[in-house]
């Protein structure tokens, strides 16, 4: 197989939709994937109305829709009174084709995108361990089944290779910034809590006497975040009879069913000085980290891709190599200002622990909630449209 014009390192939601927007211009591509599978782990799962809409150009919008749960409204609520604020995104109606989240596992997305790609264009067990760039292109050290990395020549490289990215490491790009102290405690059931607590949307915000939780509904399961109790170490609330006893307090009856999968995460919120060095862009979470809360990451990543796409199309194409400047100048203030802002702004609000200071939150949000025109502006922000619409404006 010939050499491609460009590399993508990293076959998860972000480097498969820069290989179809690649493919789709014709510009020939090759995915390089360290894992040898495709890992069935659940990770991200919220869809946001302006993804969705680019989706629609490369065709994988309405399967995505037609396997997920259509979400119109999202809400914060105390646990266990029920008080909530409910917002509802139908006053995005005329925003956006897809006014509501998309409940999905991304791995539904990789699969859909994957069987569109020529054979041949996603390479699994290919971890790339360096690289070295010219004036000219850029060489890629591919460790595969051999004993030795092979080297893999292309004009651009694209690293869409996560958090922990060989692809910045190689290049020399730090991720700064910092981790939040608490650890995040990502439990997976089937059990039904729409059925045991009144008026839960499929994305639910909660707080609770003891702390904070969330309910995230996929079509096969709920996804509950959970945290440590006061004092108890991450160790201790992992146990089996831990997540029991927290599942229970959310709903009784709710341990019975059990958890399909528990693990720990740490939340991140960190960003890159430049999205590209030289011959090389970064993409997605080898760009950015922040906090799950509000569904910023992937999304975030997937505009990345589409703005990123954009500008090196047009480059391939005879346009001066500086365009690509103008994906970092697009893309990195709505990371900071937009993306990470937010997240941040979502985590201590739920972080809060005071009971006036959240009643007062609540009320706040229920106010918003309550009026069209103030809701269609909050909206607009958490679900993204805003900063793909700022980002768009910049020269």
């Amino acid at each position: 197989m010939p050499d491609p014009l460009v590399v993508v390192v990293g076959a998860g939601p972000v480097g498969l939709t820069c290989a179809a927007l690649l493919g789709r211009a014709g510009v020939p591509v090759r995915v390089l994937e360290a894992e040898p599978v495709r890992s069935r782990e659940l990770r991200a799962s919220t869809w946001h109305p302006p993804t969705l809409d680019l989706l629609d150009g490369l065709g994988f919008a309405a399967p995505l829709v037609a396997a997920g749960l259509v979400t119109p409204t999202w809400q914060v609520r105390l646990h266990p009174s029920g008080e909530r604020a409910v917002f509802d995104l139908g006053v995005l109606a005329g925003d956006t084709a897809h006014p509501y989240r998309l409940q999905c596992e991304q791995q539904v997305y990789c699969e859909l995108v994957e069987a569109a790609l020529p054979p041949g264009v996603v390479v699994r067990d290919a971890t790339v361990t360096g690289l070295s760039q010219d004036d000219s292109g850029v060489t890629l050290a591919v460790l595969g089944a051999g004993a030795a990395p092979v080297p893999l020549r292309a004009a651009w490289v694209i690293g869409a290779d996560g958090g922990r990215s060989a692809v910045r490491a190689a290049v020399g790009l730090e991720l700064d910034g910092s981790t939040y102290p608490e650890t995040t405690i990502l439990a997976t059931t089937d059990f039904p809590f729409e059925q045991h607590l009144a008026g839960l949307s499929n994305v639910n915000y909660c707080w609770t006497d003891a702390g904070t939780f969330s309910l995230l509904r996929l079509p096969r399961c709920w996804r509950v975040s959970l945290y440590p109790d006061d004092g108890e170490s991450v160790e201790a609330a992992l146990a089996p009879a831990a997540v029991a006893a927290k599942l229970d307090r959310i709903a009784p009856g709710a341990a019975a069913a059990g958890a399909l999968e528990v693990r720990p995460y740490r939340i991140h919120r960190r960003l890159v000085a430049d999205y590209r060095r030289g011959r090389v862009l970064l993409a997605g979470d080898a760009a950015h980290l922040n906090s799950p809360s509000g569904g910023m990451g992937m999304n975030g990543g997937l505009h990345d891709a589409f703005s990123l796409c954009a500008e090196l199309v047009a480059v391939i194409g005879g346009a001066d190599p500086a365009l690509l400047d103008r994906y970092t100048r697009r893309r990195r203030p709505v990371a900071a200002e937009e993306i990470l802002a937010q997240a941040d702004q979502n985590r201590a609000r739920m972080q809060e622990r005071d009971p006036a200071r959240r009643r007062q939150a609540l009320a706040d949000l229920q106010a918003i909630a309550a009026d069209p025109g103030r809701a269609r502006e909050y909206l607009l922000r958490s679900s993204m449209l805003t900063g793909l619409r700022r980002a768009a404006t910049i020269a």
